[in-house]
């Protein structure tokens, strides 16, 4: 079993800047890969971006391409999300995600375990 708890969401202007982070306590966090996922009010789940265990590889939405940055400290048993230029568009409930798996899924229903979620609004 995995504990997920997001933190670091808010408000911000457009244009800003905002980091994510993930804390995952239970098992073995190096043997996870983590996704990060959205969701807006009335829209469905999307996937924002994923990582491997290792940290090697890096999935994103071309949504989030150039702006969002995913990464991991195995060692603090953290995931990361790293919001630059943020848009109004941004504005969700961001979740991250972890599967003990060494491939990074895009996939939501790929995910065993989640978190509650942190809040995220972009005002313009």
């Amino acid at each position: 079993q995995v504990q997920l708890v997001e933190s670091g969401g808010g408000l911000v202007q457009a244009g800003g800047s905002l980091r994510l982070s993930c804390a995952a306590s239970g098992r073995t966090f190096s043997s996870y890969a983590m996704g990060w996922f959205r969701q807006a009010p009335g829209k469905e789940r999307e996937f924002v971006a994923a990582i491997t265990w290792s940290g090697g590889i890096t999935l994103y939405a071309d949504s989030v391409k150039g702006r969002f940055s995913i990464s991991r400290d195995n060692a603090k048993n953290t995931a990361y999300l790293q919001m630059n230029s943020l848009k109004p568009e941004d504005t969700a409930v961001y979740c991250c995600a972890a599967r003990e798996d060494r491939i990074a899924w895009t996939i939501a229903n790929k995910y065993d375990y989640w978190g509650q979620g942190t809040q995220v609004t972009v005002s313009s």
